[in-house]
């Protein structure tokens, strides 16, 4: 009994497997649009689906990423300044998009453009300090998936996502982590909606890596200003020493940092072209044997294994 048991499940694992090997037969007559293609994620994968043969229209926050993005790409490649923070030109960019698709519509929307905004202690923070994140990282995504979404669903097409670990596990204060959450919100509901429509949602969590987003020093130079601008309550909690005994915690998390960005780019290589894409990619080891796992357990090893490494001078000053 127990053999068959085994041989039944080895059985369903191969096809499981097999399945999600499965490939879409034709990628040469079909577009795809990626927000934030300067640099990081989205100008890696620009230019490795502009290589497999995609139709690629990257849409770049500055001339000169679009620039340097169509000197190292095929013709194919178009690209679109776009600020996706800007209804009338996130409107205009989905009018001109689909103008240049026709009738084939857009076979793939990645939603990739983001900014980690402040990570400091929530008491430093002005409502402010949470406005720009949640403007680009979740109504900037909304607003160009409302507008790019009757072209995906012409062609039956995929919407990918690009949340993080921090839409699972909030790890600093900020607007970075509740804009995230809220990403994994919409990704849930946009997915089931469109399920009726043939087009397949997925959402990519990556875990750390290094792009100009995670710049461990543009971190530090953001928390150091707002320092600087705090009323003198909060720095006699937190002490004088505060700042420079963050920055040396802040030099031992490098070591835990993806180097490899295309982990990012295969997971968007998967849910676009696989006959059967995953709900959800975990991108990075941290974000597979660490985040991920953490962000299942009890609040309370969260809290244990999350809490501020650095102690404070004195938190019951007022």
């Amino acid at each position: 009994m127990l053999f068959w048991v085994l041989a039944l499940l080895l059985l369903c694992g191969f096809l499981w497997n097999y399945k999600r090997q499965l490939k879409i037969a034709d990628i040469t007559d079909k577009y795809i649009f990626i927000t934030g293609c300067d640099t990081g994620f989205g100008n890696l994968a620009a230019r490795t689906f502009d290589k497999k043969g995609f139709h690629v229209i990257a849409a770049c926050l500055t001339e000169s990423g679009s620039t340097a993005l169509k000197a190292e790409t095929s013709e194919r490649l178009h690209t679109v300044l776009l600020d996706v923070t800007d209804p009338d030109n996130v409107k205009r960019t989905a009018q001109w998009v689909k103008n240049h698709v026709g009738e084939k519509g857009l076979w793939g929307l990645i939603n990739n453009a983001g900014v980690l905004g402040v990570l400091a202690p929530t008491d430093w923070l002005t409502v402010e300090d949470y406005r720009e994140p949640i403007e680009v990282n979740l109504f900037g995504l909304i607003n160009v998936t409302l507008n790019m979404l009757p072209l995906v669903k012409k062609a039956r097409g995929r919407v990918i996502n690009v949340s993080s670990i921090g839409g699972r596990l909030a790890f600093g204060g900020g607007g970075y982590a509740p804009s995230k959450y809220a990403v994994e919100g919409f990704n849930d509901s946009l997915r089931r909606d469109m399920k009726a429509f043939g087009v397949h949602v997925s959402c990519i969590e990556p875990g750390l890596f290094k792009t100009g987003l995670s710049d461990p020093v543009k971190t530090a130079e953001k928390k150091l200003a707002i320092w600087k601008h705090l009323s003198p309550d909060i720095k006699q909690q937190y002490g004088e020493g505060y700042i420079e005994k963050y920055l040396n915690k802040l030099k031992g998390t490098t070591s835990f940092v993806n180097m490899d960005l295309s982990l990012v780019v295969e997971c968007m290589d998967h849910a676009l072209t696989s006959l059967f894409p995953k709900t959800r990619y975990a991108a990075g080891k941290d974000a597979k044997t660490f985040w991920i796992p953490l962000s299942h357990m009890p609040a309370v090893l969260q809290d244990f294994l999350l809490k501020q490494k650095v102690e404070l001078a004195n938190p019951r000053a007022v």
